[in-house]
């Protein structure tokens, strides 16, 4: 379907999110958007170094307040979903561009489904080559990996990498990393460049290579994993057993080790427990592990999301929004994002949403007062 052309006014509103740092649309991201308009809420990005100024530079116009924008907006661009009361600020029919989440945010969606808002979920990107620039849950997790490995040096407190000293020789740190998605490798690459030896587990076998060619062991497991992933390249989730074997398996390199990063998610569910209570209790006292799951539950059994404890003598951390303390660089990645996936569908400043294109398709949550995501539509016992 095309819209017809117009003067096409794309919103960026100020992240409500108590913590949240991010803005959906840098300044240098403006120029991009070719054709249309773009307007700003006062001081949308000011809390990711962009101030009001820099978007007036780019001929962005500056909206006093949430709903002059949302009133004002075509489109509207987010990093969080909207809660139930944004939802209600939307123009009729105009469109939302965001990480949505929607089984975690059914309340919005109906909103939004009741406003006639067609609303993209970022998240749902499909994992085709032709939305690799669109792929904000990488483009995050990026900032993800690198940052957990920052806070594992300054929580533990030994030297990361080996020294040679007269005193006599320190050896490095061992880091074991488990999942080896975007943010597991990053977590490794940079483990590596601080001077850890680190070692490295994901279910699917895929990440062998992957791992090797950052310099990190491959850790194999003698369980067998039944399709490990899905076509969209995610891991997918196993057996009660093949978990409890797993765990008992993981916590022999767990106690190895003196840092321990996790990062294993399985889409739309509660993440699993890949580091038991037992393989706590049998680290070394100073050993730190910083959960990267901690926003689905944590892999590690102890984990307290948004807080650091200590446990049987082991720092465990479970920090959230890890992004939001990089809100700059993870603002710069993110509006790339979003603009990519803009420009997809505009062309010389019309609209054409072709529901039949996998891009378009595959994220595509709300539209024209239905929901179309389907395990939403289960979640709300929709039936259409």
């Amino acid at each position: 379907m095309s819209v017809a052309s117009g003067p096409i006014i794309v919103g960026v509103p100020k992240e409500t999110v108590i913590g949240e740092k991010r803005v959906s649309l840098v300044p240098d991201a403006v120029s991009k958007l070719k054709g249309l308009s773009v307007a700003l809420e006062q001081c949308a990005g000011e809390a990711a170094g962009f101030p009001d100024s820099a978007y007036s530079e780019k001929g962005v116009l500056i909206s006093p307040n949430a709903s002059a924008l949302y009133e004002l907006a075509d489109i509207i661009l987010k990093v969080q979903p909207p809660n139930s009361a944004e939802a209600a600020f939307f123009k009729e029919g105009s469109i939302l561009v965001s990480f949505l989440y929607p089984l975690s945010n059914l309340e919005a969606v109906k909103k939004l489904a009741s406003r006639k808002v067609t609303a993209f979920a970022m998240e749902l990107m499909p994992r085709i080559s032709r939305a690799q620039s669109m792929d904000a849950l990488s483009s995050q997790a990026t900032t993800s990996g690198y940052k957990a490995v920052l806070l594992a040096a300054d929580s533990l407190p030994k030297f990361f990498p080996m020294l040679m000293t007269a005193a006599g020789t320190i050896p490095p740190a061992k880091v074991f990393v488990v999942g080896a998605g975007v943010a597991g490798l990053q977590a490794i690459a940079v483990a590596r460049r601080l001077g850890a030896v680190v070692e490295a587990y994901d279910v699917r076998p895929v990440a062998k290579e992957q791992v090797a060619s950052l310099g990190a062991k491959f850790v194999e497991l003698p369980v067998e994993a039944k399709d490990a992933q899905t076509a969209g390249g995610y891991a997918k989730a196993q057996s009660e057993d093949f978990y409890k074997k797993q765990q008992q398996l993981l916590a022999e390199h767990a106690w190895a080790s003196d840092v321990v990063i996790t990062t294993a998610l399985v889409p739309g569910q509660r993440a699993p427990i890949l580091i038991s209570e037992d393989a706590v209790n049998g680290m070394r006292p100073g050993s730190v592990i910083v959960d990267l799951a901690a926003e689905q539950g944590g892999n590690c059994a102890l984990t307290e999301p948004n807080k650091s404890v200590v446990k049987y003598g082991v720092t465990i951390l479970g920090p959230l929004n890890l992004p939001s303390t990089m809100a700059p660089q993870a603002s710069a990645l993110y509006s790339r994002n979003v603009t990519s996936f803009l420009l997809a569908m505009i062309k010389d400043g019309t609209l054409n949403i072709d529901t039949k294109d996998d891009l378009i398709r595959g994220p595509l949550v709300t539209r024209n007062g239905e929901v179309l995501h389907e395990p939403t539509k289960k979640a709300l016992g929709v039936t259409q």
